[in-house]
């Protein structure tokens, strides 16, 4: 008798649909995204048509049920976008996610029949830009320590505070984004409305400038002086929104992880490629002991981080919290490789690696944004100590 064998599973490319839509954003990199990526880093500058491409691609509502005109796809498809684009430019993926995943992916979940009818059609084709705001000035991880208020009178609420490191904040100098899901303290409890651009008393405040890296995604200061919102506008009811939160926090926490497998195959292959081309002391580099070394355990943890990205996602229900634990593993561990492996990228160029022409430089100074939002390394630390002290019978299975 044979001895059973377990059924044959591409952990990244689990179905043909995937691999497809593999294929198709590694072409729309190749072609569109990667000739951009340096021109709009060096400027600063968010690459409003080429974003409106990916609408045009169905890119923008890739968790979204086909009956609410997306591409009704799961979380390993969403890995494989933000993985591919990340490949080119970091920055440019930033603002999808926070586009896609903060913003779609959440309202979707979380808003009425009505809401969805009038607002889906729009950010799915792009036509509107939209992004979330949770962190405030002086409160980022600490999201119970919000001051932004809410407060009803009649028939609408009168928002009072400020956001601050808002993706898609400004879109252009001076140029609002369309739409944000933003979070207000109703009393002791959270809730979250949708604001658009033109609502009385919400206004751009500072573009955050001169960031270390992900330039080409915009970063602003958000005001809201009794911001007149319309009730119809507040999401589920008053006060259930920390759940609404929490529940998105998974999916956005595996596509920043994601970002990091992008980034660390571009190294990988940038230091591969440069190290067989480039000859020292009469030989390739590739021949050099220490040069191996950096090379082989870059490629190593990035693979080890892809599978333990891939297989979170595989197991993530997106209308469901749960794999919290998880969600913060991977971008722990992900995000921490790709910083080290774009080091050791930058290491194996040498004087070329400090510079924009070979790209390591770039995504070398994207990564270190990915410890930092969407929850710090140390946010991430504690979340899984607290759920495991809690769980730890189930950590052998």
């Amino acid at each position: 008798m044979q001895p059973a064998t377990a059924a044959a599973l591409d952990l990244f490319n689990p179905t043909e649909a995937h691999e497809m839509l593999r294929r198709m954003v590694r072409d729309f990199v190749q072609g569109e995204v990667e000739p951009q990526a340096l021109e709009h880093d060096r400027t600063e500058t968010f690459n409003l048509p080429l974003f409106r491409r990916l609408g045009e691609l169905g890119l923008l509502g890739v968790t979204i049920p086909e009956e609410h005109g997306g591409a009704g796809m799961d979380a390993v498809a969403a890995v494989i976008a933000h993985e591919e684009l990340s490949a080119s430019d970091p920055g440019f993926c930033l603002a999808y996610l926070a586009h896609s995943m903060l913003f779609v992916n959440n309202f979707h979940h979380n808003a009425s029949a009505e809401q969805r009818a009038r607002v889906l059609p729009k950010v799915l084709s792009g036509e509107w830009v939209g992004g979330m705001c949770m962190s405030e000035p002086h409160v980022g991880t600490d999201v119970l320590g919000m001051s932004t208020v809410a407060e009803r009178v009649g028939d609408h609420y009168e928002l009072t505070g400020r956001k601050m490191w808002i993706t898609n904040g400004l879109i252009a100098e001076g140029t609002l984004g369309d739409v944000f899901l933003v979070y207000a303290k109703t009393g002791a409890r959270i809730s979250s409305f949708l604001v658009e651009k033109g609502t009385p008393g919400f206004e751009g405040g500072q573009k955050i400038r001169d960031k270390c890296g992900m330039r080409a995604s915009t970063t602003a200061e958000l005001v809201f002086e009794r911001a007149r919102v319309p009730v119809a506008n507040r999401l589920g009811e008053e006060g259930d929104s920390l759940m609404h939160m929490m529940r998105n926090l998974e999916i956005e926490r595996v596509t920043l992880a994601a970002m990091s497998l992008g980034i660390a195959m571009r190294c990988v292959q940038v230091m591969c490629r440069y190290a067989s081309e480039r000859h020292a002391f009469g030989k390739p580099l590739r021949e050099f002991g220490q040069i191996q070394r950096y090379i082989a355990r870059s490629y190593a943890a990035w693979k080890a981080a892809r599978s333990y990205v891939y297989d979170t996602a595989r197991r993530m229900d997106l209308g469901r919290p749960g794999q919290r634990v998880d969600s913060d593993g991977v971008k722990l561990v992900a995000t921490t490789m790709a910083k080290q492996v774009a080091d050791d990228a930058m290491q194996v160029l040498g004087g070329y690696g400090y510079v924009g022409e070979y790209v390591v430089e770039r995504l070398w100074r994207d990564a270190k944004l990915l410890e930092i939002g969407g929850g710090t390394l140390e946010a991430h630390e504690k979340n899984i100590t607290k759920d495991l002290s809690r769980a730890w019978q189930a950590i052998v299975v």
